[in-house]
């Protein structure tokens, strides 16, 4: 089975969601994933990927392998500060602290 719907089932397992659903949600016909699954289809359309992408909120290139972190820092940082501030590293590692005290505030471990 090809990497790429590897990562797309784990996607869906993270989300507690099957395939089907998936497919549902984008508008994506189902037999289009079987059909690459199996080895009928070698590729999927950008169209489809982007679907996919968007629907997870990753890069296409997570999707493809070609990087291991679900998201563009870069799109994160625009996202946080503007395009028009400087993003230090220094800054950036303050946010994912930050972050990362939430996530365990929320889970109750603080």
């Amino acid at each position: 089975m090809p990497e790429l719907y590897e990562r797309i089932e784990s996607l869906c397992r993270e989300k507690g969601i099957n395939i089907t659903f998936l497919c549902s949600s984008c508008g994506i016909p189902r037999a289009s994933l079987s059909d690459f699954k199996f080895g009928r289809k070698k590729t999927l359309s950008a169209k489809t990927l982007s679907l996919i992408a968007d629907y997870f909120g990753v890069s296409v290139d997570f999707l493809y392998g070609k990087t291991e972190t679900q998201f563009d820092d870069n799109a994160l940082k625009v996202a946080l500060f503007g395009g028009d501030t400087v993003v230090t590293d220094e800054m950036w590692e303050e946010v994912k602290r930050y972050a990362g005290y939430i996530k365990e505030r929320e889970n109750g471990n603080s």
